[in-house]
């Protein structure tokens, strides 16, 4: 059974930082690629940032030169460190794990709020 756990996220101030946690089971981690989206109220799941079986990253333009992702495939974690974080970064942060023959799975999110 694949299970995708999201964790650490919380109430920030504008300006701080966070740290989030993905804990993936039941999935051979090599052959995925592990993506954090998020989605605000009223808005569509955007793609925050993505990081790929060989270490290749990715990141969304809103949050470039302030997030990093990144992965230990030993432990099967993927971390999204947020830095300088603003109040539209506020949503519920998901992590994806997406294979190349289309497996794809999703954990249940975790609340991010950045006050202004």
């Amino acid at each position: 059974q694949v299970q995708l756990v999201e964790s650490g996220g919380g109430l920030v101030q504008s300006g701080g930082s966070l740290r989030l946690s993905c804990a993936a089971s039941g999935i051979f981690f090599g052959r995925y690629a592990m993506r954090w989206f998020r989605q605000a109220p009223g808005k569509q799941r955007e793609l925050v940032a993505g990081i790929g079986s060989v270490g290749d990253t990715l990141y969304g333009d809103s949050v470039q030169g302030r997030f990093t992702i990144s992965k230990d495939s030993v432990a099967n974690t993927v971390d999204l460190q947020m830095d300088k974080m603003k109040p539209e970064d506020t949503a519920v942060y998901y992590c994806n794990a997406r294979s190349g023959d289309g497996e794809d799975y999703w954990g249940r999110g975790t609340q991010v709020t950045v006050s202004s």
